[in-house]
């Protein structure tokens, strides 16, 4: 199966079906998780170059800072990947979708031509 890149980055694919919200949610807090520590590690990296003595060890934590920075469009585009690839039969059970299911009454009374 291909992949229509104009699947991607849709605004309200996530709230499709429960399936769509629990994929999004996990990436939301992968994603949340990432930043936060490129952030710190940032943060205490740049106290650590402060002293000579310790700049070894601040340079590290800019470097491992660095790559969970650049882990967040990773992030980002397994979400949309991951989101793109749910069935869409998935989609038809969304909550914004108030279309009732035929009921055996409804079948019966709809002509077989």
């Amino acid at each position: 199966m291909a992949l229509n890149p104009m699947k991607l980055f849709r605004t309200r694919r996530f709230d499709a079906s429960p399936k769509h919200r629990s994929v999004y949610s996990a990436y939301e807090i992968a994603y949340s998780v990432i930043d936060l520590l490129a952030a710190v590690l940032f943060i205490v990296g740049s106290i650590l170059f402060l002293d000579d003595a310790t700049v070894y060890a601040g340079t590290w934590l800019f470097i491992i800072g660095s790559v969970f920075f650049a882990a967040r469009p990773a992030v980002r585009l397994a979400r949309e990947l991951h989101l793109a690839g749910l069935d869409d039969n998935d989609e038809s059970q969304g909550s914004h979708k108030n279309v009732p299911a035929k009921t055996a009454t409804d079948q019966a009374r709809t002509p077989a031509g």
